[in-house]
């Protein structure tokens, strides 16, 4: 019985994480979900949030911004526009973005400029939860 996944994080621009991993931990759009070693096959839209690998049993937190999982024949891949490994953010300028966010929360007029507002703090959050290794 197969005792490992093998794992890509993928962006449009670079594969972010590629490796034999023991779990998958996530935040789909309806709800958080995971997946060990020779789970059924499995697709899900994800939410912008954070998503852990388990590797040597170690955690190895992302923020994702949205994007899709496949699972099958143990093989996962999330394709993603961005994502960041949490121990590269910069909870500095984060946090700023996160502030930033919340103004523009705070002074929006129109539909429009809330869902921007909330999309901005969303992927704010997402990075600072990766950050401090919350998932």
């Amino acid at each position: 019985m197969v005792k490992t996944i093998h794992f890509k994080l993928i962006t449009p621009e670079k594969i972010v994480f590629e490796d034999d991993v023991e779990a998958i931990y996530a935040q789909g759009v309806k709800g958080s979900f995971g997946i060990l070693p020779n789970h059924i096959d499995f697709m899900s839209t994800l939410a912008v949030d954070t998503a852990k690998v388990v590797k040597n049993g170690e955690d190895i937190i992302f923020s994702v911004m949205g994007g899709a999982l496949q699972f099958k024949n143990n093989e996962a891949i999330i394709l993603t526009e961005v994502a960041e490994n949490g121990k590269d953010i910069d909870t500095a300028r984060a946090k700023l973005a996160k502030e930033r966010a919340e103004a523009k929360l705070g002074s929006a007029e129109t539909q429009k400029d809330i869902k921007l507002a909330n999309a901005a703090l969303a992927k704010a959050m997402a990075r600072l939860k990766a950050a401090s290794k919350q998932i």
